[in-house]
């Protein structure tokens, strides 16, 4: 009974969205031009993530940093041309990994229908397979997204830093149609993958003028962080786990977001406003609550749209 009450509840959520979908996305896109191309993106995904365990998180990452900027356009994706540089090169992406994971889903969808899915696309369900590989729910992503022949390093500062306050965070969600409810959810990705010292050092090191290391980290939790990220330490792979199960999508992001020891100020902020602090303890105690509210903000994040063609080689323009 609670099983088919939770589908009912999923499929409500899906038919109140689609309603309200960007230019033209829909369900069944691909139905009657490319049937079944999904599990073509989904066996590639599967075999990359047995093979790097770090795949999920990147392919999530990527899809956010590619909606925010000119929408879900697989901008993200491209390579420098001439004297252009692309987004991919920007500082917030140069840590971005696991393109070969979108060069290897279109190949294997343009075998089966040339020259019809979009790469944004394909990137889309890319990111929605990484959270289900992941331990996440799933759900139908809204087809037919067109890609981007324009990509600038410059416009990734755009995109919201880790050393972002409530307010910045706020407006930058809000210049692109998000909620506080979807800031809250959407920062829930940060349950997979991995951060650089670079993104937290900030809060462990010369915090402000009264404070060496922020206050609203936990004290042991912060010296754990100053042992993996020494001051002066310059190696470019030393980070933290984003939470303590960084290959599992669940709550536990929340939940230690509670406890003073996530990563980053944006992280930290979320405690700032009565609002976005309810939220995070609704998700701490519930990740049943956490997987719907987070299935709701995709859908409507990755329904940011702005393209232009369908790309043949996700590198490059036709």
């Amino acid at each position: 009974m609670e099983a088919m009450v939770q589908m009912l509840t999923t499929l409500f959520l899906l038919l109140s969205l689609c309603s309200s979908l960007g230019d033209g996305l829909s369900l069944n896109y691909y139905e009657q031009t490319c049937p079944g191309f999904e599990s073509a993106i989904t066996d590639v995904v599967k075999k990359s993530t047995a093979n790097d365990k770090t795949v999920p998180a990147a392919l999530l990452r990527m899809h956010f940093h590619d909606c925010f900027i000119r929408g879900c356009d697989g901008s993200v994706l491209l390579n420098s041309v001439g004297k252009n540089t692309p987004e991919k090169n920007g500082p917030p992406d140069i840590s971005l990994h696991a393109f070969y994971v979108i060069d290897d889903a279109k190949k294997a969808v343009e075998a089966m229908c040339p020259g019809i899915v979009s790469c944004a696309d394909i990137l889309a369900l890319a990111a929605r397979d990484a959270v289900v590989i992941s331990g996440g729910p799933t759900w139908d992503v809204p087809k037919g997204r067109k890609d981007g022949r324009v990509s600038k390093a410059i416009e990734t500062r755009q995109l919201p830093a880790p050393t972002f306050n409530i307010s910045q965070l706020q407006q930058s969600f809000s210049q692109r149609g998000l909620s506080m409810d979807d800031l809250v959810a959407l920062s829930g990705g940060h349950t997979l993958g991995f951060a650089h010292c670079s993104s937290f050092k900030n809060r462990i090191y010369n915090f402000d003028t009264t404070h060496d290391i922020d206050p609203s980290m936990a004290p042991g939790f912060a010296r754990s962080l100053r042992s993996i990220c020494p001051l002066g330490n310059t190696a470019k792979n030393a980070g933290s786990s984003m939470d303590t199960s960084p290959i599992t999508f669940d709550n536990t992001y929340f939940k230690l977001v509670l406890q003073g020891k996530s990563l980053f100020s944006s992280d930290q902020s979320l405690l700032s406003s009565s609002k976005t602090k309810g939220l995070v303890s609704k998700f701490a105690s519930s990740k049943e609550a956490f997987n719907e509210a987070f299935v709701k903000s995709m859908i409507k994040m990755s329904s940011l749209t702005g393209g232009q063609e369908v790309r043949l080689d996700c590198r490059k323009v036709n």
